[in-house]
């Protein structure tokens, strides 16, 4: 049995990829895991995974980095799985002593457009420059990459191309799928929104397009969910304006469920929707919940990016469009109700996709062997 660590600062310890799938096939595996979070505080054992975890996001790099180095110490790792550069810099020390392996476990864009958007110009350059250079170094220090998806691979894998990687997707495990394939009521529809609810996550060419529906088909009752919250003041402030705005009879607000009731939340919605703005990093970043919405046998509408593309064939069951040609998917929505059919079918293949293709059985072994062959 080795001793396998987890160490994050964005993410919380029971995060959805490193709790409930990393952490839990390893320690099913018969390893020992401990999770590090710099985001939430909790210290205690879950499911036989060991958690020391903070909420210190708003302290000094100097004293993040400080944690990280100490928990390493206490633990003595074997393998060191890292989610951000931070993580992989503090865990350095430690491997001088050890020959620990690190491996980068990258997910999201480092720099990503959040983290300069507050800069002005040139200092957003700067700083997007200097985050880069950041990111790089962890390469360099790390010992083995894990990545989300093939966009993440630039640049770590073109700057370091002979260290070892693993391709490893967001797939679900079915024991956190509530599958809820509907048969179409006449003259009715559920629309389904999650997530974060912002200009740019696309909430307002949901309501937009919802609003062209019952323009155009005075007769069939639109029912909205929306599942999530505000992060921001400007998000609740645009929230607001949208709800003035458009004024929907028939909508239920509630608050993110937890990962485990996730697909039990929107079991009454009969299409899913992500109508994220298109940008640069948009475009080359998957949206991980089309692989639940399809779990769960419901039919999607979401934004045209090369990311979905590339990844999923969202043509079995469902549509990629303009996120704000609100006509367009207006369309495709009344179709769905006008063509029970089609629903059913886009229902079942959903599903089917994701028991053929999209499953965390099918990549769970290849984790699991590629730490297992990290270890000494």
């Amino acid at each position: 049995m080795s001793d396998i660590l987890f160490l994050t600062t964005a993410h919380h310890y029971n995060d959805d990829r490193i709790f409930f799938h990393q952490a839990k096939a390893l320690q099913e595996s018969g390893h020992r895991v401990k999770i590090c979070s710099l985001s939430s505080a909790f210290h205690g054992t879950i499911d036989g995974i060991e958690v020391e975890s903070y909420s210190v996001l708003q302290r000094s790099t100097e004293d993040k980095k400080r944690i990280f180095e100490t928990i390493c110490e206490k633990f003595r790792p074997d393998c060191i799985i890292c989610s951000e550069p931070l993580a992989v810099i503090a865990a350095r020390k430690y491997r001088k002593k050890k020959k620990t392996e690190i491996i980068y476990d990258i997910t999201e864009w480092y720099p990503s457009m959040r983290m300069v958007e507050n800069f002005r110009f040139p200092m957003n350059i700067f700083h997007a420059f200097k985050f880069f250079l950041v990111q790089l170094y962890a390469g360099f220090l790390s010992t083995g990459y894990i990545f989300g998806e093939d966009a993440k691979k630039f640049p770590l894998a073109y700057f370091f191309p002979f260290t070892k990687s693993l391709l490893l997707p967001y797939y679900p495990d079915e024991q956190y799928i509530h599958p809820h394939l509907k048969k179409p009521e006449k003259n009715k529809i559920t629309l389904c929104y999650t997530g974060q609810f912002s200009e740019e996550k696309g909430i307002g060419n949901f309501f937009a397009a919802a609003d062209q529906v019952r323009k155009k088909k005075p007769d069939l009752v639109v029912s909205l969910l929306l599942i999530g919250g505000c992060r921001k003041e400007k998000d609740e402030q645009y929230f607001s304006e949208l709800l003035s705005e458009y004024r929907f009879e028939r909508i239920t607000i509630r608050k993110s469920a937890s990962f485990e009731t996730f697909t039990e939340s929107y079991a009454e919605a009969d299409l899913c929707f992500d109508l994220r703005t298109l940008n640069f990093e948009n475009d080359h970043c998957l949206p991980i919940k089309i692989f639940y919405y399809a779990a769960s046998g419901k039919p999607v509408i979401y934004t045209d990016l090369k990311a979905t593309r590339k990844h999923v064939n969202v043509s079995e069951f469902g549509y990629l469009v303009d996120p704000e040609d609100s006509g367009k998917i207006a369309d495709l929505i009344i179709k769905y109700a006008e063509n029970p059919d089609l629903y059913e079918c886009h229902s079942r293949n959903a599903r089917l996709s994701y028991e053929h293709k999209y499953n965390w059985k099918n990549i769970r072994e290849p984790f699991v062997r590629f730490i297992q062959n990290s270890l000494p």
